[in-house]
């Protein structure tokens, strides 16, 4: 009887000593005190940087519409087009104005060339000369007066052909083929994907720290978020809610968010400790969010942990560990030793 007691302590003596022996196998991650960003979240709603309606320039006729709602269209594609009869007709009559100009230029310095050249040999009077000036001087005033009703004209014929200023999706269409339309009036309304800004509505309170740190992150689904490429605070605040408005600017990038999309964004307001862990290490069953603990004796042991925000590869624990604990990199091959422990 003594002797199976004997044999069971060694047995348990060996278990316990393979126990700490596979704890010690586990990729451990010391939980520290951190310094870092301190921020404040806040709502903010995406919206479209580039963003516009095109209005027409001119008196016309709509003979042509290329894109309609929900279209991508290119930088500088051609969205619709006027009737342009009228305006061909005055950029060529501008352009054989323009001709005649140049003529009757090149007509006068060749007479006042010639006058020059007579009157150095003094074989002319002063009034032929001064008559010579003066019909270069006329040509070249009719010169350049062309040249202007040449330039208005070619504005003009521009006028009837509607190119988009950015690439982007026509969102709005307020013409129909064959309408007249007037100068100011509407013809289509677009955004751009390619640029985005985040509008966020921050506190009078927290605002003078918003501006000296200007620093921020949109929080984008999955707790992922995107840095900020830039921030404008505007210098004033709305009266009824006593609030600044931020713009956000994120880096050109395609993020899965379109106009209109709430989002959160995090400025930075100062510095802060905080208790930091890998974000692998945490563990997350049905409403249960944990890390595996090993003790100072090898052993394995769920502890359920309140967690805070992200901040990249490692979240903020509020509440369920302390600093110098260690914890299991591995959540897997810690669930593991724990069963084998039991």
């Amino acid at each position: 009887m003594r002797m199976n007691l004997k044999y069971w302590l060694i047995g348990i003596a060996f278990l316990g000593l393979n126990q700490t022996a596979l704890a010690s196998d586990l990729n451990v991650f010391t939980v520290q005190q951190q310094l870092g960003k301190q921020e404040r979240l806040f709502d903010a709603v995406i919206e479209a940087v580039h963003q516009s309606t095109l209005s027409s320039q001119i008196v016309g006729r709509v003979v042509e519409i290329n894109y309609d709602v929900d279209d991508f269209v290119p930088k500088g594609g051609v969205i619709l087009r006027f009737r342009d009869t009228e305006q061909q007709a005055r950029l060529d009559q501008a352009r054989a104005g323009l001709g005649e100009a140049k003529a009757r230029r090149k007509e006068a310095d060749d007479e006042y060339q010639r006058v020059k050249d007579i009157y150095a040999r003094k074989l002319v009077a002063q009034s032929e000369m001064d008559r010579a000036v003066a019909g270069q001087e006329a040509a070249r005033a009719r010169l350049e007066a062309a040249e202007a009703k040449l330039a208005e004209a070619t504005e003009q014929f521009e006028h009837t052909v509607i190119k988009a200023p950015f690439s982007g999706y026509v969102t709005q269409r307020h013409v129909e083929v064959g309408e007249t339309v007037g100068v100011g009036q509407p013809l289509m309304s677009g955004f751009s994907y390619e640029h985005l800004r985040a509008l966020v509505q921050v506190p009078q309170a927290f605002v003078g720290s918003v501006r000296q740190h200007a620093k921020a992150r949109v929080i984008l689904k999955d707790d992922h978020s995107v840095e900020a490429e830039s921030l404008r605070v505007f210098p004033y605040a709305d009266p009824q809610s006593h609030s600044f408005r931020v713009r956000v600017n994120l880096p050109q990038a395609d993020y899965g968010i379109y106009p209109g999309m709430f989002v959160k964004v995090a400025f930075v307001t100062g510095e802060v400790e905080r208790l930091l862990i890998l974000a692998e290490a945490v563990v997350k069953r049905s409403e249960l969010t944990g890390v595996y603990v090993l003790a100072d004796d090898g052993r394995v042991s769920l502890r359920q942990i309140r967690v805070g925000g992200r901040i990249g590869n490692q979240v903020e624990v509020l509440a369920g560990l302390s600093e110098g604990e260690r914890i299991a990199v591995d959540p897997i091959a810690a669930g593991i030793e724990l069963k084998q422990q039991r």
